[in-house]
């Protein structure tokens, strides 16, 4: 099966999560990724969070790791080294796109910054991806996606109002992130379709997290509202948070008065139709009021009772999963939201590709490569003969004699 990028190459400099969630994307729309990774212990994501024991049960990389980094290849090649940043620039040279996530000036020092590759590729589209931008006092600053969560002011919005903020449990500004420079990748693609150049695309952390807070900004900056934790709760409208269920908790919003109606009329009228729940404007005045009682009903049923009643009157109402129960949900798998692929042995599931395509689906065509698994391939393929894969592996180009990937090359 061909992907609508099929025919394009991806070299991807990324590490950790933001680069490669959006590196995988492309894979899964045919690109064909080029990971370059540092020799001996690649991407620092691949021990990420796990025991020893998680790892081999793993089969020595991460679920972090792998649940990025399919439909990619790794080449290991030290960028400390003359030789290894000589083949990076052969690499950059013939690419369409170059990905990157280190600090801004990195590339730059390296001799694989935009300005640097333009002249001798001009059809490249050069991504950085960087913590603060690329621009203003905070440019050198390092920084990650708690980072973000906690300068972006979205920190301040999470947790319960009388308890300190909280982190949003998933990398959520990285992945929100990765999302941007796919879309951007995309456009610059097309653009370099119309009119045959490439361009320098950029993206940041706090690009991603200011987007996530895009409406709260504007009503800071149009009417000086401050929101501060409300917990489950939304300032928006009332009801819009997590309800007590007699097995567990559920969520219930029903925004407009009409969804209202049909709330109060599923779950009990005699206690939730009352005249100061009336409108929306009532409702917020009365936030306290509305909660005690609609908690007084929904503690007394069970999540599945809840959620009849009110999917049956067109309301919107999911229960709390466990993490377990949202990833084994059959509905998540009947929309394609679930891929599977062999590696080392064994049958491994991720999270897909976040949309579909009718003409050109993505898919899973290749699972994550070990470090350097593919740096014999994609050198002879980019036209470097055996001879000088051999010279250049002798002179440190993809790590030490003692790097468990520069020992499949004769010294």
């Amino acid at each position: 099966m061909a992907g609508i990028l099929d025919g394009v190459r991806v070299l991807d400099f990324s590490r950790v999560f933001a680069g490669p969630a959006a590196t995988q994307v492309l894979g899964d729309l045919g690109a064909d990724v080029v990971k370059v990774e540092e020799p001996g212990r690649g991407d620092e994501a691949r021990g990420f969070g796990v025991t020893p024991e998680g790892l081999r049960r793993a089969g020595g990389s991460s679920p972090s790791f792998l649940a990025l980094n399919r439909n990619k290849r790794s080449i290991a090649l030290d960028l400390k080294s003359a030789a290894g940043l000589e083949v990076a620039r052969r690499l950059a040279l013939s690419a369409d796109v170059l990905v990157h996530n280190f600090r801004p000036g990195a590339m730059e020092k390296w001799g694989l910054g935009w300005d640097d590759l333009r002249a001798g590729n001009p059809r490249l589209i050069h991504c950085g991806f960087s913590a603060y931008g690329e621009t203003g006092p905070m440019r050198d600053f390092g920084a990650n996606d708690v980072a973000l969560q906690a300068h972006s002011g979205l920190m301040h919005l999470t947790g319960e109002p009388d308890r300190p903020p909280v982190r949003v449990g998933t990398a959520g500004v990285d992945l929100h992130g990765s999302l941007a420079m796919v879309c951007a990748i995309l456009a610059a693609l097309l653009h370099r379709e119309r009119t045959g150049r490439g361009q320098k695309v950029t993206t940041s952390l706090l690009q991603s997290s200011a987007h996530l807070m895009s409406y709260f900004y504007t009503d800071w900056w149009l009417l000086g509202t401050e929101h501060r934790r409300m917990g489950t709760a939304n300032h928006l409208s009332v009801p819009n948070q997590v309800f007590p269920a007699a097995d567990g908790d559920v969520v219930i919003i029903a925004p407009s008065d009409e969804m209202w109606r049909r709330c109060a009329q599923a779950l009990g009228p005699e206690h939730l139709d009352r005249p100061e729940f009336a409108t929306a404007m009532d409702r917020r005045a009365n936030r306290e009021r509305l909660v005690e009682a609609l908690s007084a009903v929904t503690r007394r049923l069970s999540r599945a009772e809840i959620i009849a009643a009110l999917g049956a009157a067109r309301v919107n109402v999911a229960r709390v999963n466990s993490v377990g129960e949202a990833a084994d949900d059959p509905q998540l798998a009947a929309i394609g939201g679930v891929v599977e692929f062999e590696r080392g042995g064994r049958r491994l599931k991720a999270v897909a590709a976040p949309f579909t395509l009718s003409a050109a689906p993505p898919y899973p065509r290749r699972p994550p490569p070990e470090v350097g698994e593919h740096t014999e391939e994609i050198l002879a393929e980019a036209g470097f003969p055996q001879a000088e894969i051999e010279a250049l592996a002798r002179a440190g180009a993809f790590g030490s004699a003692a790097s468990n990937t520069s020992e499949r090359f004769p010294t």
